[in-house]
């Protein structure tokens, strides 16, 4: 009971987490526009067609090479196009087809836009168009860029501090940028605003990650993990809703905003790991945790941290280096994750996955454009898509384990990425479903990651692994689109890519240890020992300090379901 409530708390405010990342997809839309024009209108010519007002060219307007014709009320004629305006010197009838002289003018008289569907983005509020236009483009670049540097700035602060105050300061700051964004006077403001809640956004979602994971026994480890998932997929949905309801951006920023309320009113009720507790050697906030589990899931004998001290003490494996009795308190950085061989090789190979997982989603994702009709039911179905994503993930990692899943599904995308390349161009439809199928495959991989690198670290080091992976992650991200403009090169080029990454990552892999079913560790000895020895931390064993402590705590949730049936 207690861990379900901890879990799904925590597994909520990942929703906004998904929000967040999308927001921009609708918010900074650009519409169809036309240069302003000096003066008050009396006809309008497009082609064939006549208007007198300039919304009704907007159903007519097929191209952004399109111009129309305007003429004023003083007489003037004017040929207008999106970034440029020319004054005809001749204004003697108004025709579209015109081969006099022509004077020139830039757009000193601002913008039209067409708020068929949006009446207000960032892109008309401060008019990014044009020669601005590359400033429209960096802002999902800048927000990815705040992503990055979150997760490995929170990754490591969760691991000195604690998770507790992290999830915090994170879920606060998520409500308070959020809002915040929508009263932004400025572009530049803007930006900042969101970069610090990219920050924030990421910074929760990589400790979240640690956070139920050292909470949640082995059994529903992988479930629990891997549905943090689709809390995000379900913030995807939520996007494509409030997109579709509202047109303003402002409200819409504010909408989405309210989605971490909740949350930002009852987390601080959260308590903090008794992994990290033990890491730190609080051992007394360790037994009131433990003892507020054992409450909760009404179990009479609690563990005691007295226990978990002693098997420390009498554990072979802790006692041949003295290492161990300063790591607790040493403090970790970066260089860790490549103490020995061992892990270093170990932290490679997670890297790379982690790039090629989120490298192969995206352009997958830009690939899925295609597919035409309704851009707010699609965005919906991208985020719903990924749910039977997920439930495939889990059944396969508790049934084949988590390396066993994630080689096959990284070989398949890269033999996907192949089969599309034989496909005949016209045969649209089936290309399509190679490249869902494509974004489903990664999809696997890259939701397996997650909870894989968690498994693979000690907790000392646990969240700067996971932030650091998401960092190389975000890194794949922002490479993404450069990827895809490469189809100018060779249409085949991003696929390709992908193809190599996939497959090379997917060798890599088979060097990993399997983590099914084994108790997380607490040192960088058990975890370098786990790599060494397949029968380390299997209960052949006794385990160290946090293996003890897992076994032990997870004795609550186990003997919670024994009296409920």
């Amino acid at each position: 009971r207690f861990q379900a409530c901890v879990y799904f708390a925590s597994v909520f405010q990942a929703m906004s987490c998904g929000i967040h990342y999308l927001a921009s997809v609708f918010m900074a839309v650009t519409p169809n526009f036309l240069c302003g024009f000096p003066g008050n209108v009396s006809s309008i010519l497009f082609h064939n067609s006549s208007a007198s007002s300039i919304q009704d060219i907007w159903t007519l307007w097929t191209s952004t090479e399109n111009y129309v014709v305007v003429q004023l009320e003083n007489g003037e004629i004017w040929e207008i196009n999106q970034c440029s305006r020319s004054k005809r010197e001749v204004s003697l009838n108004l025709a579209y087809e015109y081969k006099g002289n022509k004077s020139e003018f830039s757009c000193s008289d601002g913008f039209f836009y067409d708020d068929t569907k949006w009446k207000s983005t960032v892109v008309t509020q401060w008019d990014l168009v044009c020669d601005r236009e590359w400033l429209a483009k960096l802002i999902q670049p800048t927000f990815m860029l705040g992503v990055l540097i979150g997760a490995v700035i929170f990754g490591d602060i969760a691991d000195r501090l604690g998770r507790q105050r992290v999830i915090w300061f994170t879920s606060a700051g998520q409500f308070v940028f959020g809002i915040a964004v929508a009263f932004t006077f400025d572009y530049y403001s803007f930006v900042i605003v969101r970069f610090l809640l990219a920050m924030v956004s990421s910074g929760y979602l990589v400790v979240a990650f640690v956070y139920v994971t050292e909470f949640v026994g082995i059994k529903a480890r992988t479930w629990a993990s891997m549905h943090v998932h689709a809390f995000f997929a379900m913030g995807i949905m939520i996007v494509a809703l409030v997109g579709f309801l509202v047109r303003t951006w402002w409200v819409y920023q504010i909408f989405l905003s309210i989605a971490t309320l909740p949350f930002v009113l009852c987390c601080w009720m959260l308590p903090e790991t008794p992994f990290w507790l033990l890491s730190e050697e609080r051992y007394e906030d360790a037994q009131k945790v433990i003892n507020t589990m054992a409450r909760w899931n009404k179990v009479n004998t609690p563990c005691k941290v007295s226990e978990l001290c002693s098997v420390q003490q009498d554990d072979p494996v802790s006692g041949r280096t003295g290492e161990n009795d300063t790591s607790s308190t040493k403090k970790h950085n970066i260089l860790d994750l490549f103490c020995n061989w061992q892990i270093a090789r170990r932290t490679i190979t997670v890297w790379l996955i982690w790039f090629t997982g989120s490298l192969g989603y995206y352009v997958f994702s830009l690939s899925s454009v295609s597919l035409g009709g309704n851009e707010y039911l699609n965005l919906f179905l991208i985020g719903a898509v990924e749910l039977p994503c997920y439930i495939i993930a889990c059944v396969a990692m508790d049934k084949l384990g988590r390396r066993n899943t994630l080689i096959p599904f990284l070989i398949l995308s890269a033999l996907i990425c192949v089969l599309i390349m034989f496909i005949p161009q016209d045969f649209s439809i089936l290309i399509i479903l190679a490249n869902m199928a494509g974004k489903f495959s990664i999809g696997v991989a890259f939701g397996l990651i997650y909870l894989y690198t968690a498994e693979l670290y000690p907790t000392i080091v646990r969240s700067l692994a996971v932030g650091s992976g998401s960092m190389m992650c975000r890194v794949g991200s922002v490479v993404a689109p450069f990827c895809v403009y490469l189809r100018s090169v060779w249409i085949f080029m991003p696929l390709l890519l992908v193809g190599i990454m996939a497959l090379l990552s997917g060798i890599l892999t088979i060097m990993l240890p399997e983590t099914l079913g084994k108790p997380l560790t607490n040192t960088l000895v058990e975890a370098t020992e786990m790599g060494r020895n397949k029968k380390i931390c299997s209960g052949k064993t006794p385990p160290a300090h946090g293996g003890a402590a897992l076994e032990k705590i997870e004795m609550f949730g186990q003997e919670t379901v024994s009296t409920e049936k």
